[in-house]
C-alpha cells in the first residue's frame, strides 16, 4: 500500500467531522480575502490547503485558530463555534490544538527545552520533573533528543521546524494546524518533515490541516486537498478527484511541480 492509499484508508476509518467551515467570508478593511468558503475535515484526516501566495490560505488558518473572527459564516470545531466562544471556552479550545507557525516561532531567548516546556508550564500544574520528562519525550519523537540546552539560533532550519512541531505536540492535541511546514527547506530535509507529519498522525491520531504551496509535500501527506484561487476553493477532494477536475487552474497549478508531482488520473 502506497502513502496515498494508506492516508485514505486511515481517513476512511471515521466519518465524524472535526472541522466544519460554513460560508466563511473574511475581510481586511474593505478587501475581501475569503469568499463564502466551505469545507469539512473529518476526524483523523490530513487536509492540505494549497494555492498560490495571497490566495487566502493563511487567513483560513487564522480563522481555524480563532485569531480572526468571520465577517460572515462560521467555523465549527468539535461542535463548537470558534467565533462565539467566551474566554474560558477559548482557552480550553487552545489546549486541544497544536500550531506550527511558518517560521517555527520559537522564543529566541529560551532554550529549546524551555520552548517545548512553555505550554506545559502555562496550561498545566505538572511538577517540573514531569515537565522535563515530557519535554524530552516530545523532542525524541521529532528526532531532536539531546537538544534541550541549545538555543534556537544554534538550530538549522529543519531542526527549528522539528522543535516547533515538538512544542505544538506538548499538550497532546487532537488538532494540529501546520503553516508551511517545509518552506525554505532543502528537498531531503523537507521529505523528512513529510515523513514526520505522517508518523505523528499515526502516533496521535490527530486531525491535521496543513497549509502549503510545496506541491511535493502536499501530495505526499494529503488525504484530501483543498485548492484555493483568489479566496475561493476551486477544487477539493482526494488526489484522484483533484486530478479529474476540469478546472483550468488545477492543471496549471500542479504542472508547476514537474513530472514528480503529477496527480493520479482516474
Amino acid at each position: 500500500m502506497d502513502v496515498s492509499e494508506a492516508n485514505q484508508h486511515t481517513a476512511a476509518e471515521t466519518n465524524r467531522s472535526m472541522i466544519r467551515v460554513e460560508n466563511l467570508v473574511a475581510k481586511y478593511g474593505d478587501v475581501q480575502v475569503l469568499h463564502n468558503v466551505s469545507l469539512d475535515v473529518k476526524e483523523g484526516e490530513i487536509m492540505v490547503v494549497m494555492g498560490q501566495s495571497g490566495c487566502g490560505k493563511t487567513t483560513l488558518l487564522r480563522h481555524l485558530m480563532g485569531l480572526n473572527r468571520p465577517h460572515a459564516g462560521r467555523v465549527v470545531i468539535e461542535g463548537e463555534d470558534v467565533g462565539q466562544m467566551d474566554e474560558e471556552a477559548y482557552i480550553e479550545f487552545c489546549r486541544s490544538m497544536g500550531v506550527l507557525f511558518q517560521s517555527g516561532a520559537l522564543f529566541n531567548s529560551l532554550s529549546v527545552g524551555d520552548n517545548i516546556a512553555f505550554p506545559l508550564r502555562e496550561h498545566t500544574d505538572l511538577a517540573e520533573p514531569v515537565i522535563r520528562i515530557m519535554t524530552e519525550m516530545k523532542l525524541r519523537q521529532v528526532g531532536l533528543e539531546g537538544t534541550e540546552d541549545l538555543m534556537p539560533a544554534e538550530l538549522s532550519g529543519g531542526m527549528r521546524k522539528r522543535a516547533g512541531l515538538a512544542r505544538a505536540l506538548a499538550l497532546d492535541p487532537s488538532l494540529l494546524l501546520l503553516d508551511e511546514p517545509t518552506t525554505g527547506l532543502d528537498p531531503i530535509t523537507a521529505s523528512g518533515i513529510d515523513d514526520l507529519i505522517l508518523k505523528l498522525r499515526e502516533a496521535y491520531k490527530a486531525t491535521m490541516v496543513v497549509v502549503c504551496h510545496d506541491i511535493a509535500c502536499g501530495l505526499r501527506v494529503a488525504d484530501r486537498i483543498a485548492l484555493f484561487l483568489d479566496g475561493r476553493i476551486v477544487a477539493m477532494g482526494t488526489q484522484e478527484e483533484i486530478g479529474a477536475s476540469d478546472h483550468p487552474y488545477v492543471k496549471e497549478f500542479f504542472e508547476r511541480g514537474g513530472e514528480t508531482c503529477e496527480l493520479p488520473r482516474p
